[in-house]
Order: C-alpha cells, then sequence, then structure tokens
C-alpha cells in the first residue's frame, strides 16, 4: 500500500470534530459535577453523591478520550513528516499507530455513553415502575414472542 502525504492529512478533520465533540462533553460533565456539588453541599443524598462518582468517572474518560484524539492528530503530522522526509516505512508504523489511538479513543467514548446511560438510570430510579421508557426493541422482541 502506498501511503502519500495526503493520507494521514485525512484525520485533521475528523480529529478536530471528534475533538470539539469530546470537549462539549466534558463541558457538560464538568457544569453538572458543579452544580450536584453545591446541591449536595446543602442536602446530603446518596442519591446526588452517587451521581457525582458516576461523573467523576465519565470526566476521567473523556480527558483520556481527548488526550487520546490528540495523540492520534500528533502521529498523523509525525507520519506526514516521515513521508516528507521519504521514509514510507516509518511513515506507516506512525500512521497505523495514529489509526490504533483513534480507535480507542472511539472505544472509550462508547464506554462513556453507556456509563452516562446507566446515568440516567440513577436520577429515574425514584419515579418508580409506574412510568414506562419507550423502548422500540423490547416492544419489537415482545411482538415476535407472541
Amino acid at each position: 500500500m502506498e501511503l502519500t502525504l495526503t493520507t494521514p492529512a485525512l484525520l485533521f478533520p475528523t480529529v478536530s470534530l471528534i475533538l470539539l465533540a469530546f470537549t462539549n462533553r466534558f463541558l457538560a460533565v464538568a457544569a453538572l459535577i458543579r452544580k450536584l456539588a453545591s446541591e449536595y453541599h446543602t442536602k446530603e443524598d446518596k442519591r446526588i453523591a452517587d451521581q457525582i462518582q458516576n461523573l467523576r468517572v465519565r470526566l476521567r474518560l473523556i480527558r483520556d478520550m481527548q488526550m487520546l484524539s490528540i495523540v492520534a492528530l500528533f502521529l498523523s503530522v509525525l507520519s506526514m513528516f516521515f513521508l516528507f522526509n521519504g521514509q514510507e516505512q516509518i511513515a506507516k508504523y506512525v500512521f497505523g499507530a495514529a489509526l490504533i489511538s483513534l480507535m480507542i479513543s472511539l472505544g472509550m467514548c462508547l464506554r462513556e455513553i453507556q456509563i452516562s446511560t446507566r446515568a440516567l438510570s440513577i436520577q429515574l430510579k425514584d419515579i418508580g415502575e409506574e412510568v414506562q421508557l419507550w423502548d422500540p426493541i423490547k416492544k419489537l422482541v415482545k411482538k415476535k414472542g407472541d
């Protein structure tokens, strides 16, 4: 496979948009932590403490996602540097490392989404069973089972 100077450059817009999305997530979680910490200081509630702990884990994940995305961008630039210097074999390995870094970051994003969903279930815990959330997959499975 031939690696040209433009191939690593393809990651620039992708990583830029991913970093923007991760930064927005980070800021939203940080604001929520500040709000919940303020509530917790006025009224110590186990549910609020659980949410803060959940958000702390999410914050660490988002920070790591951002760092791995930045590493991917850095490695893409480094790959371009090696291509510019005529060292195509090294450039291929460095670009491969950039892609792996980006994949790990996206995998962590998937995990963060799972944790955020669990956080919503903590929030909805006190509503009770009388409120049913719409779940199209569950509805579909029920239909096929009937």
